[in-house]
């Protein structure tokens, strides 16, 4: 199994709330990208606060992504969440993670969670980084890798440009 990691970032840096800008840039070409991560994946890796937002959302909705995200099995990082009751969901950590990647298997996919993504680049953990680079400059927020205390040297796997500026970079470790 793979460990795929999927962010939105502005071009400073920014991962933080994507939902109120990114969607400015989306064209079929990014859902395209999107939805061929999201084809790959067999579980969902997700944040405590990842979790916590997409159990109050999801199970309410309905389509495709809704689907996906309410049906597919989920591992939680977490250390102070007991209570996992959205679907079918387990607590996991970093030795979980290792022994799980020897696994033959679907991607192990992280979405949102920009602090479980850190932790998974500098652990050395992330098979791929997919960045949705937007060109936008937002002047605040929450950025990736913020406060980073050691280097994570990444490697250029692939990249792709769309009609609205986006710029798909994919990263794995060098």
């Amino acid at each position: 199994m793979k460990i795929v990691a999927g962010l939105h970032v502005s071009l400073d840096g920014v991962v933080e709330s994507p939902e109120r800008w990114s969607f400015d840039y989306f064209c079929p070409e990014v859902g395209a990208s999107i939805k061929a991560r999201r084809d790959a994946t067999e579980l969902l890796l997700l944040g405590r606060n990842t979790y916590r937002e997409f159990a109050a959302i999801w199970p309410g909705q309905q389509g495709e992504v809704a689907d996906f995200m309410n049906g597919t099995p989920k591992l939680v990082a977490s250390t102070t969440l007991t209570d996992l009751g959205w679907g079918e969901a387990a607590l996991t950590d970093l030795a979980d993670l290792r022994a799980r990647k020897d696994k033959p298997g679907g991607n192990i996919t992280v979405t949102g969670s920009a602090t479980l993504v850190r932790s998974l680049v500098l652990a050395g953990l992330a098979d791929e980084l997919h960045l949705m680079v937007c060109p936008v400059v937002l002047g605040a927020g929450k950025r990736l890798f913020d406060d980073v205390g050691g280097r994570a040297p990444l490697r250029l796997l692939a990249s792709e440009t769309f009609p609205t500026g986006v710029a798909h970079l994919t990263y794995g470790p060098a």
